[in-house]
Order: structure tokens, then C-alpha cells, then sequence
């Protein structure tokens, strides 16, 4: 089982010396969160936790926008990955989202994947001039989007919500950009069982993995996409604690345990502390899980 370091909110001045440092400890990917802005009043419910609480938290945290984030920290490392966790993608534009990726994945030497995720806030739909209602079928519309565009041959497509004609994006990596699915609700799920390279669940205990990742199986057997090895499932256990727990997620099918080795919380601890717990923690867990 691989570990995936998640960076939370704000921390951004530390972002390179933390890659740095997480590569050196044994991690294989960085992970981050997106936020494009946060509206004043929202409509919106928050699906994982209180959404007034949230509204404030995230209303007054600092994001750095993904593909800098990942640019930033990829130019100061070799072998670490990147992705955001997980990204809106429908209310950006699929073609230049396709042209950042693209050429990120291209410097890096193909370190980058998508965590693609669809909004709970309407704001960021409704701002951005997107359709809300149809959110769903946008997201599946840029996925497909994207693949072709990033494909290297000549692209096109045609549907009520985008019309483009034949076009070819260079360079592209050598590799295809995996694109993993977040989210817990059935769509969602099946979205990843369907189309995804992977699926990517938020914070949650061991039980709730444990039932969301048989549902997931259910449904790529459903859709045929069981026998890909390369499959990936990126999950966080919030009450993992130990060797043993993190074990048992391995054994329950996760191929990367998404981590944070200190206290978000703790507004006192330095760079230095952070580079601490991630030293600790591939000691301690990393190097004992290989």
C-alpha cells in the first residue's frame, strides 16, 4: 500500500520544503485541496460535516489554486506525485483544464493525476455561469473531454453543453492522466466504478470505508471494470492510529492511505515540526507496510 500526504487548508509558504521532505520519507503522493472562492451566503448544504461550520473555516482559509500548488512542489522534487483532492472540475472550462494538466504532467514526467469531484456549493456553478442541475452530466462530459483532449490525436465533440471541432493538444505526456473519482454518494460511486481510474473517498472512519469500498466493488463488477490491477482507491481512515489500522484498510482493498502525520489544528507547529511527523510517520508506518 502506497500513502498519500494530505496538506489540508492553508500552509502553502511550507508547500516545497514539505514535498521535499515527504519524498525523502517514503511518501508517493501529495494531495491538496481546491477551493476557487467562497461565497458570502450560500444555499448550499455540506454533505461531511456542519456547513455553517465549514462556511466559516473555509471561508476565511487560505487555497493556493491546484495546478500551482502541484507546479510549485513538482519543480523542487523527482519521483513524488501530485493531485488535487479533489478538484471542481465542471465549472472550469474542460479545454484549458486539459491544456494545464497536459503540460504539468509533461514537465513532471507524468507525477500528476485528477482528483475530480463535483461542488456541493451551487455558488460555484451559478458564478461561473454553469449550470447546477446539471452538474452531473457535465462532470462525465469533461472527463470524456479531457481523455480526448490530452489523447495527443485529433479531438472533437459535440453536445448540447459543449460543441468543438477536430483539434489536437502538444505536447502530451507520455502516459495517460489517471482521473480519480471523489465522493460517497451512489452516483458518485458508480461514476468511479464506470469511467474512473480510481475513486477517492473524503474523511471518514474504518466502517464507513469499509462498507462505501463494497459498494464500490459491486458496482465495477456491474460495470465490467473489475479486472483493471491498476485500479486505484484512495482512502482516509480518521481514526487509523497504528500499523494494524492501517493494514486493515490495506486489506479491505485501499491502494493508498491518504494521511496527515501532525495536528491541522495546531496554528503554533512550525515547518520544522511538520517535517518531524512526516519523518515519524514513515518510519514508524511506511517503512514497516513495504
Amino acid at each position: 500500500m502506497r500513502f498519500t500526504l494530505m496538506l489540508g487548508i492553508g500552509g502553502y509558504q511550507d508547500y516545497q520544503a514539505i514535498a521535499q521532505a515527504a519524498e525523502a520519507h517514503g511518501w508517493t503522493s501529495i494531495s491538496m485541496p481546491d477551493s476557487i472562492f467562497f461565497p458570502q451566503k450560500t444555499e448550499s448544504d455540506y454533505p461531511y460535516a456542519d456547513t455553517e461550520a465549514v462556511r466559516q473555516y473555509i471561508g476565511a482559509s487560505p487555497f493556493i489554486e491546484p495546478i500551482v500548488a502541484m507546479t510549485t512542489m513538482a519543480a523542487v522534487t523527482s519521483k513524488i506525485r501530485f493531485y488535487p483532492g479533489v478538484m471542481k472540475v465542471p465549472v472550469r472550462q474542460p479545454l484549458l483544464l486539459a491544456k494545464a494538466l497536459s503540460s504539468l504532467a509533461v514537465i513532471s514526467n507524468n507525477r500528476i493525476a485528477l482528483g475530480a469531484g463535483l461542488s456541493p456549493w451551487k455558488e460555484d456553478f451559478t458564478y461561473n455561469n454553469t449550470n447546477f442541475e446539471k452538474r452531473g452530466k457535465l462532470m462525465d462530459e469533461c472527463i470524456d473531454i479531457l481523455r480526448g483532449a490530452m489523447s495527443g490525436e485529433y479531438f472533437e465533440y459535440h453536445s448540447e453543453n459543449y460543441d468543438f471541432g477536430p483539434m489536437k493538444m502538444a505536447p502530451v505526456p507520455t502516459r495517460p492522466v489517471p482521473i480519480l473519482i471523489g465522493g460517497h454518494a451512489k452516483v458518485a460511486l458508480a461514476r468511479a466504478a464506470r469511467i474512473g481510474d480510481g475513486w477517492i473517498s473524503a474523511n471518514t472512519d474504518f466502517p464507513t470505508l469499509q462498507t462505501l469500498i463494497g459498494q464500490l466493488h459491486k458496482l465495477r463488477a456491474q460495470y465490467g471494470t473489475s479486472n483493471r490491477a491498476d485500479y486505484e482507491i484512495h482512502a482516509m481512515d480518521q481514526t487509523a492510529a497504528g500499523i494494524d489500522d492501517y493494514r486493515r484498510l490495506r486489506d479491505i482493498g485501499v491502494t493508498d492511505s491518504c494521511a496527515v502525520p501532525w495536528n491541522v489544528y495546531d496554528a503554533s507547529l512550525d515547518l520544522q515540526g511538520k517535517i518531524d511527523g512526516l519523518r515519524r510517520f514513515g518510519d514508524e508506518i511506511i517503512a514497516k507496510m513495504v
